[in-house]
């Protein structure tokens, strides 16, 4: 595969770690989340360090469409529903203020940031954007009904949002993280407390922030109940039009199409890791279909955490891991999840209150159907006769024939063909 944000890029280079180190704030993981609390940190004058596996931005930033927009699907007729108008109306204005915040730092980032609108729309049905539509105005936000797009084909029905954007995540996460105090190739072994072991050197901390996608310490939170990780593929085009706006599909494993400079992106085909899927194929034939005369340049996949209600974790690790603090779960909306989490969690380890604490809060209700479909997977999964056994929680490996890895359906770890860890929750390989 090969990454579009990765083309061209010259990223900058931290050292390992070396030796032990007394720090007040420990950041665990150096994707988007992670650097912009080290940046918020660094901004507030705090003792802290951040430390990330291998490189930063490497892991799932890397694979993002960077999409900037606080319209996540039909979240918000589903939470006035659920949870109640005040927590849809606290959700919708702390991913709005991240918007802006990103719109604020790209003013000094060269980043290709770029306004623009984004689109949910539905084939089928209208009555559906309807209802999100009114949801949204109801909460004070200038949302539209649309029935037409730039797609080139029908929709049902749309809802458009204003003053949403789309950037280069890369070139932005490589200009905030200029000066910080980052140390790369560092893999924290094991977290006892707030004190963390690496081949390198232990580090105590006073607190400890972990933003590593999906929590490594299984021990406390239950977030190996609480989340599945899914997959999904991107390719991008030449000699395809040029969209002023992004458009996302409301069907589970529908189209996402956005522009960036002369190419067209265009992402498909969403199913939980270590599942039976088309691919690649999702997308292509899209593209085949409707951009007949485009020309596909680039091809990667991604994967995204998803939580029981389609809200991040975002706060306090487990109420018997004190000082410990995560943010997870972000669902397909990792961009602007990855700011709202940077203030909330630098602003819980500098003691500043939140209103919008109750909202992301990791110890929320956790009864949803979601919770049932996941401990049903690892079930299977654990019974399931294979030699291939993934060392997270000894779940069955699947052989993903379009990536050639060996995928986890319990909890997403992904490894090579050979073995080698790829994506976690597991902390290391597999014999193959």
């Amino acid at each position: 595969m090969e990454f579009l944000w990765n083309a061209g890029l010259e990223p900058p280079s931290f050292p390992p770690l070396n030796g032990d180190r007394d720090v007040d704030i420990l950041v665990i993981g150096g994707g988007m989340a992670g650097v912009l609390c080290a940046y918020l940190l660094e901004q507030a004058g705090a003792d802290y360090i951040l430390v990330e596996a291998e490189r930063i931005g490497q892991g799932i930033t890397k694979g993002t469409t960077a999409v900037l927009s606080a319209q996540h699907g039909t979240l918000y007729q589903d939470m006035i529903e659920k949870s109640g108008r005040e927590t849809a109306r606290l959700y919708l204005r702390a991913n709005c203020e991240a918007v802006e915040d990103f719109r604020r730092l790209a003013a000094q980032i060269p980043c290709d940031f770029e306004d623009a609108p984004s689109v949910l729309y539905d084939k089928r049905n209208r009555a559906r954007m309807k209802r999100e539509a009114a949801a949204i105005q109801s909460l004070g936000f200038p949302a539209e009904f649309l029935t037409t797009t730039p797609l080139p084909h029908r929709v049902a029905g749309a809802v458009l949002f204003p003053g949403m954007a789309q950037f280069h995540p890369l070139k932005f996460l490589y200009g905030v993280a200029a000066g910080l105090r980052i140390f790369e190739n560092t893999f924290v072994e094991k977290l006892d407390g707030t004190t963390a072991t690496t081949a390198r050197g232990v580090i105590r901390a006073k607190r400890v922030i972990v933003t590593t996608h999906f929590p490594f310490v299984n021990r406390h939170g239950m977030y190996f109940m609480k989340l599945y990780q899914k997959r999904s593929y991107v390719i991008a085009l030449e000699n395809a039009p040029k969209l002023d706006c992004t458009l996302d599909d409301y069907a589970a494993s529908g189209i996402y199409l956005r522009s960036y400079g002369n190419l067209l992106l265009i992402g498909g085909g969403d199913h939980r890791t270590g599942t039976k899927s088309q691919g690649f194929a999702v997308p292509r034939d899209y593209a085949r279909r409707y951009f007949p005369e485009a020309r596909e340049v680039y091809a990667w996949a991604n994967q995204d955490c998803i939580s029981l209600d389609g809200i991040p974790y975002i706060g306090p690790y487990s109420l018997h891991f004190p000082k410990v603090y995560v943010a997870t779960g972000f669902n397909e909306w990792g961009m602007s999840s990855s700011m709202v989490a940077a203030k909330r969690l630098t602003g819980l380890v500098l003691g500043r209150p939140s209103p919008y604490a109750p909202v992301f809060a990791p110890d929320r209700s956790m009864l949803h159907k979601q919770l049932f479909l996941n401990l049903g997977e690892t079930l299977i999964n654990f019974i399931r006769p294979t030699p291939r056994r993934c060392p997270h929680m000894g779940c069955a490996l699947h052989w993903n024939k379009a990536e050639h890895t060996w995928d986890c359906p319990c909890h997403g770890s992904r490894f090579d063909k050979d073995g080698t860890l790829i994506d976690n929750p597991a902390m290391k390989d597999i014999h193959t």
